[in-house]
């Protein structure tokens, strides 16, 4: 496999993640502030949070992954941070078909609680981080 069809998989790879990681994300996010509001142990959060944490390190491996999923979770990110309505009205339109558990409920678009407390933008950058951080010179030079 050429080094050029690596990173077009890799690119591929990233693309394809980036839903999962966005909704498991925000499936966090709720879940967290759910036991805030009741005073309660946070454990759902804490599991959907550390699936994130092992796909972004799973996607950090891959740079040509990193970038293909962090640019567009950044950019959901500083979206939110810039103008709330009209991401929310984006969020909205990425409502999956059937909305269950994890997936939003009907009150809220997906997205909405991550994106305002920033938590997309967080690993977003951690993402492009990671992809910078393992090639300086191949990101810089291409």
């Amino acid at each position: 496999m050429t080094s050029e069809t690596r990173r077009v998989v890799g690119a591929a790879a990233g693309l394809a993640a980036f839903p999962l990681v966005y909704h498991l994300t925000e499936a966090g996010a709720r879940a967290l502030r759910q036991a805030y509001a009741s005073f309660g142990p946070a454990w759902a959060g804490a599991l959907w949070l550390a699936a994130v944490a092992v796909l972004v390190a799973v996607l950090g491996a891959w740079p040509a992954a990193a970038l293909a999923c962090g640019l567009p979770l950044t950019a959901a990110g500083l979206l939110f941070a810039l103008d709330a309505d009209t991401a929310l009205g984006l969020a909205d339109a990425l409502r999956p078909v059937s909305a269950r558990p994890p997936w939003p409920e009907a009150g809220e678009p997906p997205g909405a609680v991550a994106g305002t407390t920033g938590l997309y933008v967080l690993v977003g950058a951690l993402l492009l981080l990671s992809a910078v951080r393992r090639h300086p010179r191949a990101t810089l030079r291409r």
